[in-house]
């Protein structure tokens, strides 16, 4: 038991440079944990990440028949290259009907476009054909009243000649009893009173006449002045409803030019254009192949825009800020390149998953949760377009 001191402070003297050599080993692995653990406080890194991009499916706007498809999986294209060509020979045939639908509806447009100005100027001419009628009859009214009168003056004279006339004949008949006149001078008194009779009757007839005259030309004048109501109320409702025929017209011929624009459009959509620039994948179309709207043909994944998509647990987010400087290892090139944090995320992962969880449904599991956080590569640290989307990659986030 004695002897175990002496041991211990025998090697500790009799081999110094072992010994400090020892504790020299021991203070740097020591600091190198301390270095290490350092070090590790200053980045949050996760290996659920990868190469993120856009996939533009390109699609058919119109079904046909696939005359030419001008591309291959893998191949680069630049946007409004040509992609595939499909039989337009329907499309032709509608876009021709469409024009001739056109040309008849402007056709009829410019045939009823007068009829707007004629009808403003019939309506007006008749309402002052009206008028002129009414001024008419109105005239003719006083001068039928004029003559009515002096047919009036006439009877009146009439009746005192046939008055006279027949006072003379009767005094005569008295005298020529009497042998006090001769028979001759009766008889010319009893040809007088005829005479005077008929001229008295003969100016009733006229007078009747003159009255029936009035008669006829105030109903004239009645029917013309209901004339000129009618074409006065009618006159703004016929010009209105010419315009309305113009109106309907003008609408056909909106109707018909918008059918050429659908035609020629349904037209362009037999030649489908690469809508962006990148590399052709996932392409399913073929030569006589039959295609509906909708119908994916090809998928475009543009090399220029392209990003990672790391799911970092939350626990790691405490100090991860937009815009700090991030190191991407691409595991398949085995290199790194830079880049910063460019977003983060609005919800957790499984938020956007189709069953999401339900916590307070049931019985309640606490899983950390991943987010996805967007990070961009810096501008020009892939100038050769080498990563792809899907590629495997460990970013690591420098927070301090």
């Amino acid at each position: 038991m004695a002897d175990t001191p002496v041991r211990r402070r025998g090697f500790f003297l009799t081999h110094p440079i072992k010994s400090v050599v020892g504790l020299l080993i021991l203070a740097a692995i020591v600091v190198g944990v301390i270095v290490f653990w350092r070090y590790t406080q200053t980045y949050e890194t996760t290996d659920d990440a990868q190469v993120d991009g856009h996939l533009n499916d390109v699609s058919s706007r119109v079904s046909g028949t696939v005359l030419a498809v001008h591309v291959t999986e893998n191949q680069h294209v630049k946007q409004g290259d040509p992609l595939v060509e499909l039989d337009d020979r329907d499309y032709q045939v509608a876009l021709q009907r469409a024009e001739a639908a056109l040309a008849q509806a402007q056709a009829q447009t410019r045939a009823e476009a007068p009829a707007v100005p004629i009808t403003a100027t019939s309506t007006q001419t008749q309402i002052s054909v009206s008028r002129f009628t009414i001024a008419s009859a109105e005239a003719g009214i006083a001068a039928a009243r004029r003559d009515y009168e002096a047919e009036l003056a006439k009877v009146t004279q009439a009746e005192a000649n046939n008055a006279r006339a027949q006072s003379d004949l009767q005094r005569y008949a008295i005298l020529v009893k009497k042998d006090e006149v001769s028979q001759e001078d009766y008889d010319q008194r009893v040809a007088a009173a005829k005479a005077a009779a008929a001229a008295l009757e003969s100016e009733r007839h006229v007078a009747a006449a003159a009255q029936k005259v009035i008669d006829q030309r105030e109903a004239a004048l009645s029917q013309a002045r209901s004339q000129l109501s009618e074409a006065t109320e009618n006159a703004p409702r016929q010009v209105s409803a010419q315009q309305a025929t113009m109106d309907l017209r003008r609408a056909s011929v909106s109707a018909a030019q918008a059918a050429v624009e659908e035609a020629k459009l349904n037209l362009s959509y037999t030649k489908i254009a690469a809508p962006v620039s990148g590399v052709i994948g996932r392409k399913s179309v073929e030569v006589g192949q039959r295609v509906q709207p909708g119908q994916p043909l090809v998928a475009i994944v543009p090399l220029d825009d392209i990003w990672v998509t790391a799911d970092f647990k939350e626990n790691q987010l405490r100090n991860m800020r937009v815009g700090q400087r991030v190191t991407i290892h691409v595991d398949a090139f085995d290199a790194d390149y830079e880049g910063y944090v460019e977003s983060m995320p609005p919800a957790t992962a499984a938020k956007y998953s189709v069953l999401p969880p339900e916590n307070a449904s049931g019985n309640y599991v606490k899983v950390v949760q991943r987010l996805p956080v967007r990070l961009r590569f810096k501008q020009g640290a892939d100038t050769e377009h080498r990563l792809r989307p899907g590629m495997s990659v460990v970013p690591k986030v420098w927070i301090k």
